[in-house]
């Protein structure tokens, strides 16, 4: 377990030792004893948070609608800058998953949770508090995350894959990280324009033009992060300009391309999920 030390934000961050059995998981742990105003930021991943222990999360929207404890939402969460989470003594694993595998893992399509964040006991029931009763019972971070695992991969395992020609338009979107000429999909897979939009909105949870947004945003916000500049940014990740990047970012988070090269959400990453990028898959999932 690392320490993450950002301004006033002190987090303690474990990452397995091992990838999981499931393509398209990534998972890190987190202790955080004051959990104060931080903004989530759009990711093209399903994020599962499973909570466990005395605290809770809380995700607080703009609107003023609240969630507690172990959630689950789809691609984009907190766009617009709608969606804060707080929190004392907050002990959870969080699990991106690619959109790839959530409709198998979830038991739902990522649309039907319609960029909303859905309390996990809806959806799973008594399985949810039997998770979290097991990752508070064991008293290692691989324990949990060997839990977490097993889980995963039974539901994958029992759940229904994606349409290859929707799991091969995802594809190439991510391996263009958002360049894809998306217009060019359907002809590419070989189904009418209509078809390819419905079905991979069904099952994506997103229409194609918007996930492509959300990959290159993705990218663009990662690079900033790193230290790079807006206008260098804008010209190397495909913007038409530096204005271009700008409202992007403003329309994902709510704030300027410098205010979200400092957002923890997106500084912590290096230590949280550090594994290689894996191909067919976008950075940080």
């Amino acid at each position: 377990m690392r320490t993450f030390v950002h301004g006033a934000a002190v987090w303690d961050v474990a990452c397995p030792q091992r990838r999981s059995r499931v393509a398209g998981v990534t998972m890190a742990g987190f202790r955080v004893r004051d959990l104060d105003a931080l903004r989530m930021v759009p990711h093209p991943a399903v994020t599962l948070l499973l909570d466990f222990g005395a605290g809770s999360p809380v995700l607080d929207y703009a609107a003023g609608r609240r969630q507690r404890g172990s959630v689950v939402a789809g691609p984009g969460l907190g766009s617009g800058g709608a969606v804060w989470a707080r929190g004392e003594n907050v002990e959870c694993v969080q699990v991106r998953l690619s959109p790839l595998i959530a409709r198998a893992v979830l038991g739902v399509s990522p649309a039907d949770l319609d960029g909303a964040v859905v309390a996990l006991d809806d959806l799973w029931g008594p399985e949810t508090s039997r998770i979290r009763q097991q990752l508070g019972e064991v008293s290692s971070w691989e324990d949990r995350f060997a839990l977490t695992d097993a889980l995963l991969a039974r539901r994958h395992e029992a759940g229904s894959p994606l349409d290859p020609e929707v799991a091969w338009a995802w594809n190439r979107i991510v391996g263009s990280r958002g360049l894809a000429r998306v217009d060019g999909l359907a002809t590419e897979v070989g189904w009418s324009r209509k078809r390819l939009w419905s079905r991979f909105r069904s099952q994506i949870g997103l229409p194609p033009k918007r996930a492509a947004k959300l990959v290159r945003f993705d990218h663009a916000a990662h690079r900033l992060v790193a230290g790079e500049g807006p206008a260098q940014v804008a010209v190397e990740v495909g913007y038409a300009d530096q204005s271009h990047l700008h409202r992007d970012v403003m329309e994902f988070t709510g704030a300027t391309p410098a205010t979200v090269a400092d957002e923890p959400f997106l500084v912590v990453d290096d230590i949280a999920w550090p594994s290689p990028e894996t191909p067919g898959e976008p950075s940080r999932l």
